[in-house]
């Protein structure tokens, strides 16, 4: 399965390329993520919960960042093991371009799944991964530079970060 898209994002490239660095935004970004660690030189461990059809996992996995060429590009490559229900394995690269008041994000995403998930159809694992990669895309850029209405900025939830908190922490 393969995946092209883009997504205007109003912060500067540096900032935008450093939130695709850092485990906590990477964290709230990916939906269904439990627990995310490591850092960009060494790659990092992630624990994801997802249901895709009628098939519930808990994926375990490991994704790494190469060909980092700051601001401008890098690659994500994946994999994770779901038990059971078999595993997910895939890669996205990532370009940046400067725009007039912002960032336009490029990513070429390209999935593979095998186990019981396979056995789902590719209609459904298409639509699936389509819509995991818009919701990280979603996830992302309200996280880089909050919502767009203030009131909605000032009533985050107690315990979860305010939308847009990376773009202010590193202005």
């Amino acid at each position: 399965m393969q995946l092209t898209d883009s997504r205007d994002i109003s912060a500067d490239r540096e900032t935008v390329y450093a939130a695709l660095l850092s485990p906590e935004v990477l964290k709230q970004c990916v939906p269904g993520c439990q627990e995310l660690t490591g850092t960009p030189e060494e790659g990092f461990q992630a624990t994801v919960v997802q249901k895709v059809g009628p098939v519930k996992a808990t994926f375990k996995g490991d994704v790494t960042l190469t060909n980092m060429n700051e601001p401008e590009s890098l690659t994500l490559a994946g994999e994770g093991k779901g038990g059971a229900a078999g595993f997910a394995k895939g890669g996205a690269d990532v370009r940046l371009e400067e725009i007039e008041g912002g960032t336009r994000l490029h990513y070429e995403v390209e999935a593979k799944v095998g186990g019981k998930l396979a056995q789902l159809g590719s209609r459904i694992i298409d639509g699936f991964a389509k819509k995991m990669a818009d919701q990280f895309f979603e996830n992302f850029a309200n996280a880089v530079e909050g919502p767009k209405d203030e009131e909605a900025a000032e009533e985050g939830p107690g315990d979860q970060p305010k939308k847009g908190w990376f773009k202010r922490l590193t202005s």
